[in-house]
């Protein structure tokens, strides 16, 4: 297999991701989920929709003695993160496997203790040209009825289920949760920066109501000021600190 040219491999501190064969690239949305959930104890991990394996790996790093399972229906994304496990330091604790969540849910033999997913989110519109790109961002072959079903069945009782949605599909997504007994504990609105309204919603739900005073809220700008040109904030690099090579 030819080695992907190094403009198509991100490198972080512990791994590498090559995303040639991927349609959806290394993007903040996954280094933010992947940094942000809580893995405290947990020791069963499932990524739903793994593309790269990115957030599988990152959390692997995170929790040492967690296994992780990530599921990715195309197939050549799943090898591409089978590659990108093999090649990392956590290569005996990630599995990779080429299916579909609805297939996958049924035959699953126990439960997790986290579960994440940088899901579809476009819910209507017209589709691009780029059908794999197209397929990743919309509700094409995982809708968002379908995730709720399977994080239910999958998700253990004192589990969390953390994604990350824009805003206001994050905030409809919330409401569709409840249908399924799955409640919102936390959720931080990400801006661009500090003067700009949030366009992301990091959310962690869990299968019983929180407490009265919850959902926990809080707020995360990913660049210090103005955009893409500007410092990346101080709680942004702070959340990160452990992935990025400086």
């Amino acid at each position: 297999m030819a080695k992907p040219a190094s403009s198509n491999v991100f490198q972080f501190k512990q791994f590498a991701i090559a995303q040639d064969r991927c349609a959806m690239k290394v993007g903040t949305d996954g280094i933010l989920l992947a940094a942000w959930a809580r893995v405290g104890e947990v020791r069963q991990i499932l990524d739903i929709g793994t593309g790269t394996g990115l957030i599988a790996l990152m959390l692997a790093q995170r929790q040492t003695q967690a296994q992780v399972i990530g599921i990715e229906i195309d197939e050549g994304a799943a090898e591409q993160a089978r590659d990108n496990v093999a090649a990392s330091p956590f290569a005996d604790r990630v599995e990779i496997i080429q299916r579909s969540i609805q297939d996958y849910t049924p035959t699953a033999a126990g439960t997790f203790d986290l579960i994440v997913s940088n899901p579809p989110f476009f819910t209507g519109g017209v589709i691009s040209e780029q059908e794999g790109r197209a397929n990743v961002r919309h509700t094409v072959k995982l809708s968002h009825q379908d995730l709720l079903r399977s994080v239910q069945r999958l998700l253990a009782p004192a589990g969390s289920f953390c994604l990350v949605l824009p805003w206001l599909e994050g905030l409809r997504f919330m409401e569709l949760a409840k249908s399924y007994q799955l409640y919102t504990w936390q959720k931080i609105k990400v801006s661009p920066s500090p003067e700009k309204s949030p366009n992301r919603l990091l959310l962690s739900l869990r299968k019983t109501p929180p407490p009265g005073d919850m959902p926990e809220d809080g707020a995360l700008s990913i660049y210090a000021r103005g955009g893409a040109d500007s410092p990346r904030s101080a709680a942004y690099q702070e959340l990160t600190a452990d992935f990025f090579i400086r």
